[in-house]
């Protein structure tokens, strides 16, 4: 029955003793947690090209006079090349299928790697932020969460949860495993030999599985000239749009400094590489593990509310990073701090779908995840511009911790528009 689902995906078709749902029924299936997993496994192995980077942040900062913002702003192009090109590649993947723009991104990643090896300074941008984030990332991310989306209705929080899961699985994975080939092969050597590795797993995955989704979706009716345009939280529905994606630049600033900085920053601490290594893959395996749990009560409490019990936690994370310095410590708030943001980014996308039409998912979702992009990319190079300037991380956590408020501001005042209009409607 495996062996049907998988050639049913391929091509496009239902299998042999699989119904394709009626439109009254659920399109989730067997198929759709296929998906799903297959959907990890590409984002994890994608989204570990730019761990590079940040493992070998001082190694590649040694070689332009110490100076971290450099290899950070790589990182950072990566995140926003992701998000911008996501808004591109999700209209095209819309247009010619899922698994071409993601075979395609897989492919551009791997020249990004190679490109980025001839670093330090403008190869490594360039092969950072237009191959690996813009037309790589960028053909890989957001096309999925729309497309994987599709394949759910009844738990669609803890299918995103999960394929979300996989940028964290990658950095559970990934940073101890660099810090190794680092140490022994140089970091342009394993670029290298990553690229390799991107082509050879994600390009047979995307081709394989990523299949035509079963939910149908309707192109957006044309209103008659006159006609009040849709209303969500009884305001209007691009004025929410435009309140999410400010909240998800906010929130995504202080989540990011510590996912890009937290092996440096332990390295100045006098904690060692390897340490500080497995204190990232810490951060993000807790992330990973606790992403299911926050996919569940997602599906149970809603989106919006998800988003901002994650940004509570978050902040609170954050503020333990100013104040702590001892490796015990470290590990604990390292953590905590994986526990709580970990379910904030797919919560983002589960609000989209819950507030707007599924015809607008393949333009909201991909702009939503921009906005993302713009705080993780923001985050991290600013962290590393504050640390070249004031010599300590203590500057930009605090500053992390300051627009992690404003979007508790923002998704707090959003959730009880909710229920204010849920109550009087």
């Amino acid at each position: 029955m495996a062996g049907e689902i998988v050639s049913s995906l391929y091509k496009g078709r239902p299998a042999a003793g699989y119904r394709m749902p009626s439109p009254s029924s659920s399109v989730e299936s067997k198929a759709s947690w296929v998906v799903a997993g297959a959907a990890l496994w590409a984002l994890m192995m994608s989204f570990g090209a730019a761990w590079i980077a940040a493992v070998a942040l001082k190694d590649i900062a040694a070689e332009v006079d110490g100076a971290r913002s450099v290899p950070a702003l790589a990182s950072s192009l990566a995140w926003l090349g992701a998000g911008v090109g996501g808004i591109v590649m999700g209209r095209i993947a819309d247009r010619i299928g899922t698994r071409w723009t993601v075979s395609f991104g897989a492919l551009m990643v791997a020249c990004g790697l190679a490109l980025s090896s001839l670093g330090p300074s403008y190869p490594l941008w360039v092969g950072h932020g237009l191959f690996i984030g813009l037309i790589g990332l960028g053909g890989i991310n957001a096309p999925l969460y729309v497309y994987v989306s599709r394949w759910f209705d009844k738990r669609r929080g803890s299918a995103l949860a999960l394929i979300s899961s996989g940028t964290y699985l990658a950095g559970a994975l990934w940073p101890s495993v660099f810090e190794y080939a680092l140490a022994t092969i140089g970091w342009r050597q394993t670029m290298l030999w990553y690229a390799l590795a991107e082509i050879v797993i994600v390009v047979p995955v995307a081709l394989i599985f990523f299949g035509h989704p079963p939910e149908v979706v309707h192109p957006p009716e044309k209103l008659a000239p006159g006609t009040p345009r849709a209303r969500v939280l009884g305001l209007p529905s691009n004025l929410v749009f435009a309140l999410l994606c400010m909240a998800a630049v906010m929130c995504c600033i202080p989540m990011s400094m510590p996912q890009g900085h937290l092996v440096a920053f332990c390295s100045d601490l006098g904690i060692t590489r390897s340490t500080g290594a497995i204190m990232l893959s810490v951060l993000l395996g807790t992330a990973f593990i606790s992403r299911q749990i926050w996919g569940l009560l997602s599906d149970r409490i809603g989106g919006l509310m998800t988003v901002l019990v994650g940004s509570l936690w978050q902040c609170a994370a954050m503020i333990a990073f100013v104040l702590t310095q001892s490796e015990t410590g470290l590990f604990a708030v390292s953590a905590a701090f994986g526990l709580g943001f970990a379910g904030i980014i797919p919560a983002y996308v589960l609000a989209a779908r819950e507030l707007f039409p599924a015809s607008e998912a393949s333009w909201r979702i991909p702009t939503l995840l921009l906005f993302t992009a713009l705080g993780m990319a923001f985050g991290g190079w600013l962290a590393g511009i504050l640390y070249d300037y004031f010599s300590y991380y203590a500057p930009a956590f605090a500053l992390g911790v300051g627009t992690n408020m404003l979007n508790l501001l923002i998704i707090g005042s959003l959730v009880a528009r909710k229920r204010w209009t849920t109550r009087y409607a």
